[in-house]
Parts: structure tokens; C-alpha cells; sequence
């Protein structure tokens, strides 16, 4: 969904007419489903000091898409975002990786079962963390077959920015 509003930053309005918005719900899981489903190697770089993250996504044939973006919360918590991002080329992805930033590699499983999709991030030390998109507002059923642990979507310390080393 296009937003055309605009947000106040530090004083400063700021147009939001690029962006979509995010609506995640985000919870602990304690294993993957055994169905089969994509895998894709990501890893994000979130650039100091700002509102930027570099992504680059490794699909598991090969394909390599990277990304910058821009990620503006429309509420007081990390649940809806307005996100803005610009595919990079080769050039562009290294001048941007040459600045300071903190990590976080991860493999996205992208499980679909019974219409549904959850895209679940196995972390490096094996933590599983479900995300499922409330697109319209309207927050989606959680899957029974997703084995919830805790919903941990209000949490800060479950933020990518705040996983990143």
C-alpha cells in the first residue's frame, strides 16, 4: 500500500508517498515445519546512526538481490512501518558497505501450508523467529501448525536492529 502522508522526524515533515507499509507480527518458534519451503541467505547491515539497512538476499539458486533501506515507525512500537528501498548494483552496494554498521546474517525459510505463508528466520545460533504480515491492519490468524513459543512482536530486543552484531 502506497501511504501518502507524511510523518514528523526531529521537527521535519517528511513525505511518505514511496514507502509501503509493514504491519509484522513477530514471535518465538521452537522448530520449523516439516513441509518442504524456500530458503533464502540474507544478511543485513544496519548503518550506524541512522534509519538504513543493507540487505542482501541469496536465493537458493543463486540469484543475488541487494537493497537499501529506509524504515520509518508510524506508531510507537516496531509492529508499523513505512519502508522505502532502492535495488543496488555491484558499484553501489560496495561504496554503501564501506560504512560502519552492525550485522545480522540469518536463512529465511518461507513456509506456505494451507494458504498461508509465515517467513520464519533461523538466526546463527539456531533461534527461530516467525513473521507474519498483517497487511490490512486486520491481524492474521496465527497458524496452528506454527509451533509458538512467545509473541515477542512489542519487543525491542527482538528488532532486527537490535539482533545485529
Amino acid at each position: 500500500m502506497l501511504v501518502a502522508t507524511a510523518v514528523s522526524l526531529q521537527g521535519m515533515a517528511v513525505s511518505l508517498k514511496y514507502a509501503v507499509v509493514e504491519r509484522e507480527r513477530r514471535f518465538l518458534v521452537s522448530k520449523l515445519p516439516g513441509v518442504a519451503h524456500e530458503r533464502r541467505r540474507m544478511v543485513d547491515r544496519y548503518i550506524s546512526g541512522t534509519r538504513l539497512r543493507l540487505r542482501e538476499v541469496v536465493t537458493e539458486d543463486g540469484v543475488v538481490t541487494r537493497k537499501l533501506g529506509h524504515k520509518v515507525r508510524l506508531g510507537e512500537g516496531p509492529h508499523e512501518i513505512a519502508c522505502t528501498s532502492l535495488y543496488l548494483d555491484d558499484d553501489e552496494w560496495d561504496v554503501l558497505c564501506a560504512l560502519p554498521a552492525k550485522t545480522l546474517s540469518k536463512v529465511r525459510h518461507l513456509v506456505t501450508r494451507g494458504g498461508v505463508t509465515v517467513a520464519i528466520d533461523e538466526l546463527e545460533d539456531g533461534t527461530l523467529l516467525a513473521e507474519i504480515d498483517d497487511q490490512d491492519g486486520a491481524p492474521a490468524l496465527v497458524p496452528g501448525w506454527l509451533d509458538v513459543l512467545r509473541d515477542v512482536t512489542d519487543d525491542e530486543e527482538w528488532t532486527g536492529a537490535r539482533l545485529a552484531r
